[in-house]
């Protein structure tokens, strides 16, 4: 029968479901199912679970998860069997598009914005709308100008006089000649603006009809003599006809005695406010800089003079910003020298050496492109921007060197259209997600509030497009 060996018998076990008892004790009947032991319920069966896995892929096979994959691979295949077969197109279009577009940079300086407040400040932060309810309600009055009334930090030039060596007394007859002489400097100092001069008595701010004075050389009467004649009380002064008058902000490193009058002073500070009527604006700002430029010529003894503007920290941040493009050509040629070292091949044919010089010059004209297309369309352009240029050179190089790499996988005895094809299929889809993502994570940036001011916004929209 079917079991010779036993004379027909089913062996014991044989055929027999796991779990059922093969020979059923007596009195149990047959095929009745009996507890397993602990140690086989903890125990997997291998063939089971491999069953599992089996229908658990066949079950997600089922489901397309290249339906976006394999479209767009066969798009970019076909686009790069086009750009093998007609290569001239390719290369003529995009740099007359570049340099189109490049022109933008003629309205740069029109564009240019460099306001610290405005591109570090949120739009609608809690301080800029207290400012505007105290700008309505306690409004400046032109005629009589009040430091405590401003609601900024105001338009203003400043020099800080400090003693030589540092430590000695400020106020001598000495120091105050010279401190004196500096403030008539500054006074007199005019600039030309078209076919006038503008003179410091045009914009400076006035109170009962004339250019707010320092009150420390107002005391003395702009006599050098009187400042060690004259007994000075601080924090304040009582001034004839004045009342009391705050030296806080004139005097530093004071010394009293017990009667609170000054002994000794380490600083003087001088101030020189201008008007803050917006129609103003230009000349202020020009006679800012003649400001400037004749502090950093100034020469004295016996003192030293620092300065200080209400724009100085807007110069120094479009100083640095500038000092950015020099950087960039540096980097520019690091990446190119970079690029050709990386792609040097002894075999004429697989050097690729001119393929890098031309990638790194890709991504400066993606640069001239997208920059010049947002100044032309009035994009303000802070100079902090300057620094978007390095995250865009290291993303093309990055993508030049993928494109480099498909390439040189591909082989060599087919046609140059083959093998442009394959080189767009393979390495096309992850530097087309990639950008896909950098764009989306850039323009999220733009849309976020929790930016710490438009600059961000100005950035991650030049660094997106």
């Amino acid at each position: 029968g079917a079991y010779p060996a036993t004379g027909g018998i089913r062996p014991e076990g044989e055929g027999t479901h796991p779990g059922r008892d093969a020979s059923p004790p007596q009195g149990t009947p047959s095929g009745t199912r009996t507890t397993d032991p602990p140690e086989s319920r903890t125990r997997s069966n291998p063939l089971h679970r491999r069953q599992r896995e089996i229908r658990t892929w066949n079950t997600m096979s089922r489901w397309r998860t290249d339906c976006i994959e394999k479209p767009l691979s066969r798009l970019l295949m076909a686009l790069g069997r086009a750009v093998g077969s007609h290569p001239w197109p390719f290369f003529i279009l995009p740099m007359l598009i570049s340099a189109a577009l490049g022109g933008g940079f003629y309205f740069l300086k029109d564009n240019e914005t460099n306001n610290i407040e405005e591109q570090f400040t949120p739009v609608d932060g809690p301080a800029k709308l207290e400012r505007t309810f105290v700008k309505q309600n306690f409004p400046l009055d032109a005629s009589a100008f009040s430091v405590q009334r401003l609601y900024s930090e105001g338009t203003f030039a400043s020099l800080i006089v400090s003693p030589v060596p540092p430590g000695n007394n400020i106020l001598s007859e000495e120091a105050f000649a010279q401190i004196i002489g500096l403030d008539a400097l500054v006074r007199n100092l005019s600039v030309r603006d078209g076919g006038r001069d503008v003179t410091f008595a045009e914009v400076c701010a006035k109170a009962r009809g004339q250019c707010v004075q320092n009150e420390i050389l107002e005391m003395i009467d702009w006599d050098p003599a009187q400042i060690e004649r004259s007994p000075i009380a601080f924090p304040q002064h009582m001034v004839q006809g004045r009342g009391l008058v705050f030296l806080g902000n004139s005097l530093g490193g004071v010394t009293v005695n017990e009667s609170g009058f000054v002994q000794r002073a380490e600083a003087l500070r001088l101030y020189y406010f201008l008007e803050e009527n917006s129609e103003m604006q230009m000349e202020t700002s020009l006679w800012l800089d003649e400001f400037l430029r004749v502090c950093d010529g100034l020469s004295v003894e016996k003192i030293k003079v620092s300065y200080f503007t209400s724009k100085s920290r807007e110069e120094e941040l479009d100083a640095n910003s500038k000092e950015v493009i020099q950087l960039f050509s540096a980097t520019y040629f690091l990446a190119i020298t970079f690029s050709i070292v990386s792609c040097l091949r002894l075999d004429n044919v697989r050097n690729k050496a001119w393929v890098a010089t031309v990638g790194v010059i890709t991504a400066g004209l993606a640069v001239l492109s997208s920059f010049g297309m947002l100044l032309y369309i009035g994009v303000p352009f802070p100079m902090t921007v300057a620094n978007a240029p390095f995250l865009i050179l290291g993303i093309g190089v990055d993508d030049m060197f993928i494109m480099i790499s498909s390439w040189q996988q591909t082989k060599v005895h087919d046609e140059v259209k083959d093998r442009m094809a394959h080189t767009y299929k393979e390495a096309a889809i992850s530097i087309t997600i990639t950008t896909l993502t950098d764009t989306l994570a850039f323009y999220i940036g733009i849309l976020t509030p929790f930016s710490s001011g438009p600059i961000l916004k100005y950035h991650h929209c030049h660094s997106s497009t």
